[in-house]
């Protein structure tokens, strides 16, 4: 482990109202908001599904969806079963793709701090062709980052 008194850098000031990490976490909003985007990327699109795997109230649900909605998160599109009424089912956009590496992260780091005994994860992730999918940070000239202490924060002006 470093000193951190040889690590320490000046304290990089970044006013919350142009954060984006602030940003993007009030758009997801928390814990729900989070398991809803893995029902909808592990193919889970109707309320009723996805109400029913999570054991979320309706009105927690109602919310939340609708909440990623506005943000552009999901998309609302009709669907309806043979016989039934015209149901609404979510589909991730381009934006909510783009969380696909954020659950990721946050789903590999409950994994290997949170799960006692670091149990294999259950949900596995992986491309169409079998492979599985990892996080990794990765500097402009392509090298991976490996001691998370060598990353700074600085501020552009």
């Amino acid at each position: 482990m470093k000193n951190h008194t040889e690590t320490h850098t000046s304290h990089t000031r970044v006013p919350v109202s142009e954060c984006s990490l602030a940003k993007a976490i009030r758009a997801v909003g928390d814990m729900w908001s989070l398991l809803i985007l893995r029902e909808v990327i592990c193919g889970a699109e109707r309320f009723d599904q996805i109400r029913e795997d999570l054991g979320i109230t309706r009105s927690v649900l109602s919310n939340r969806l609708a909440r990623l909605v506005q943000e552009g998160i999901l998309e609302r599109y009709q669907y309806r079963d043979s016989g039934q009424r015209a149901r609404k089912g979510y589909a991730l956009t381009a934006k909510g793709h783009a969380l696909f590496p954020v659950v990721i992260a946050l789903r590999e780091w409950g994994g290997e701090h949170l799960e006692p005994g670091n149990t294999p994860l259950r949900l596995q992730l992986q491309t169409r062709d079998g492979l599985r999918i990892e996080t990794k940070l990765i500097r402009e000239d392509g090298l991976e980052v490996t001691d998370m202490t060598d990353i700074i924060a600085t501020v552009k002006e």
